[in-house]
């Protein structure tokens, strides 16, 4: 099975612990899901020829696949990414926030210090709670409805949306120096880069479920 041209969010669909291989060598399965895994590989000087044997290992080995997401009927994909990521997400930023205040002000003076952090996390927070009521207002009763012929217009600002928490993803890692702690880090600076990398994986995870497989299945003809 060629995997070398296959759409990373296709193959994230389809490869159940695709997401972490990808996670691995930071590829973007989420807002770039339409890229082609040899093109994402060369865009960052990956040998995508070891990325493909890792995922065709993972085929290989029957790894369990757990909940198949792309076959489940709208309203349960809802209820799991209001439950496991809606949910979350609303416990994760304000916490990264203060952690990131206080490390802001206790080691300002150092030069490995992500000063501009807690602002930054501040205009997530705030992107994110906006984006994520649009679709619990909006969006998704009309997917979990039927009616995704009518959602062309709402999906088309959550994708814009997801585009934007790409960028956002993006400027957390510059700040953070891709989330790489000094030797002399405190357990608080600690726990914030633990939790900001969570953060990361689970908001690619989540944009991941929405982009490739609950909007793309809303905007499928069998689906209209």
């Amino acid at each position: 099975m060629n995997l070398l041209d296959q759409p990373l969010g296709d193959l994230a669909s389809t490869i159940p612990g695709a997401t972490r291989v990808f996670h691995d060598y930071g590829l973007d399965f989420c807002c770039g899901g339409h890229v082609s895994l040899r093109a994402a590989a060369t865009v960052k000087e990956l040998d995508a020829d070891a990325i493909a044997a890792r995922l065709h290992a993972l085929t290989a080995a029957g790894q369990p696949a757990g909940r198949d997401w792309a076959a489940a009927p709208a309203g349960e994909l809802i209820d799991h990414i209001l439950s496991r990521y809606h949910d979350v997400h609303r416990e994760q930023l304000p916490e990264l926030l203060r952690l990131a205040e206080r490390v802001e002000q206790v080691h300002g003076a150092k030069p490995e210090c992500p000063r501009g952090l807690a602002a930054h996390l501040l205009v997530m927070l705030e992107n994110m709670e906006s984006h994520m009521q649009k679709e619990e207002q909006v969006l998704f009763p009309l997917l979990a409805a039927g009616r995704g012929a009518m959602a062309f217009g709402p999906i088309s600002v959550m994708r814009m949306e997801h585009d934007q928490h790409g960028e956002a993803l993006e400027r957390l890692a510059e700040l953070t120096n891709n989330l790489t702690l000094p030797p002399e880090a405190c357990n608080t600076w600690t726990a914030l880069y633990t939790g900001l990398r969570t953060l990361r994986e689970d908001l690619m995870e989540h944009i991941h479920l929405e982009n490739n497989i609950l909007f793309a299945n809303a905007s499928a003809p069998a689906h209209a």
